[in-house]
């Protein structure tokens, strides 16, 4: 069995404050961009939804009114995305093998991206997406003069859905705790444990909204897929 824990817990700070999930962009809140597309991967069998607990009743009442028949729990945000996780794990059916985490925000997802994160999942214990470095990358001091100039040929930037088998990403989370530490992904949880991590290419912009000029890039993209 394959769940998918969607986050939309966030305190959309750079956003300006409120909740950027409910959002309208071309008709529809955000959020349902990235439900949309998990609800239609058919390799996905339940969603767990991550949500504010003081945005509870607007997105069970978001979930209803689009028809989202996978949303079978809800999880509270916690303090730290890692905890945002936790809880949701906390959620899926006990007969949960694979569990792929992906952030609400980034609403360009497709269900072929999905499906291929769950196919390295399923060989490999992990499906990270990612998108190789294309731009040259400085390392700088604190005054922000360079330091010195990295090789981007080995670079990726991180991505979601980042699919891990249930048991492993659980174990894995489990010692971040135990342990206190912060972690921003899935993928550096399961590095700790000392566990190969496999990149899944992502083959176009998988944009996450973070910021108010977003929502024009993100408008564009949607548009021209329609």
């Amino acid at each position: 069995m394959v769940t998918a824990i969607v986050l939309a817990a966030g305190r959309s700070t750079r956003m300006g404050g409120g909740n950027k999930q409910f959002i309208e962009l071309l008709g529809k809140p955000l959020l349902c961009y990235s439900l949309s597309a998990f609800e239609q991967c058919a390799a996905v069998d339940s969603i767990v939804l991550v949500r504010r607990p003081d945005c509870a009743a607007q997105a069970e009442q978001l979930v209803r009114d689009f028809g989202f028949k996978k949303v079978i729990a809800y999880a509270n945000g916690g303090v730290e995305r890692q905890n945002s996780v936790w809880n949701g794990l906390d959620r899926c059916e006990g007969r949960t093998e694979i569990v792929a985490v992906h952030d609400g925000a980034r609403l360009l997802v497709t269900p072929e991206l999905i499906e291929a994160t769950i196919r390295s999942a399923r060989a490999h214990g992990t499906g990270i997406a990612a998108t190789k470095v294309v731009d040259t990358i400085k390392e700088a001091d604190e005054n922000r003069m360079i330091v010195r100039t990295v090789d981007r040929a080995k670079l990726w930037a991180v991505q979601t859905p980042q699919t891990v088998r249930f048991k492993l990403l659980r174990e894995a989370y489990a010692l971040v705790l135990k342990k206190n530490l912060i972690v921003t992904d899935e993928a550096a949880a399961v590095e700790l444990l000392g566990h190969p991590v496999r990149l899944v290419e992502t083959p176009f912009l998988n944009l996450k909204l973070t910021a108010p000029a977003d929502l024009t890039v993100a408008e564009a993209l949607l548009r021209q897929r329609q």
